[in-house]
């Protein structure tokens, strides 16, 4: 006996009422908590350079600024690697590469966490035009 709503095996399931489909790995819980988790330790991290704490106490606070950074990456990049082409991608490789700047630029260092800490800000709240826009393909991509 067949039930009228339910998806046949060439069907996708349908997404419930909250717009998650069904047996799919929901990202929303990990990414608040890896994000809220990345948003502590970055903010102890950049205070202890602005303070200029001996960089050995900052040791641990950095391996978990760039775990949990990574974490964040895999969920963006579990449903696709488009993204990176995208304003919240580019704003991601931007933030990467000035942190890649910091070690032959230790001096400014903390004027360039700052500015991290300014596109990490303005990538996150810019407009979903923006944010979505793949310079790619030349448009909004949801």
């Amino acid at each position: 006996m067949a039930f009228p709503d339910a998806p046949s095996a060439t069907q996708p399931p349908a997404p419930s009422a909250c717009g998650r489909v069904p047996g799919r790995f929901d990202r929303r819980p990990w990414n608040i908590g890896f994000r809220t988790a990345h948003l502590a330790v970055t903010g102890v991290l950049v205070g202890g350079h602005a303070f200029d704490v001996e960089a050995g106490r900052l040791l641990l606070l950095l391996w978990a600024a760039i775990g949990t950074g990574a974490v964040l990456l895999f969920l963006e990049a579990y449903s696709g690697l488009r993204w990176l082409h995208q304003g919240r991608g580019l704003m991601v490789l931007s933030k990467l590469a000035l942190l890649l700047v910091i070690p032959f630029a230790w001096n400014v260092r903390v004027p360039i966490l700052i500015a991290v800490i300014v596109l990490a800000s303005v990538g996150s709240h810019m407009p979903a035009r923006y944010r979505y826009y793949s310079v790619i393909a030349g448009e909004v991509l949801k």
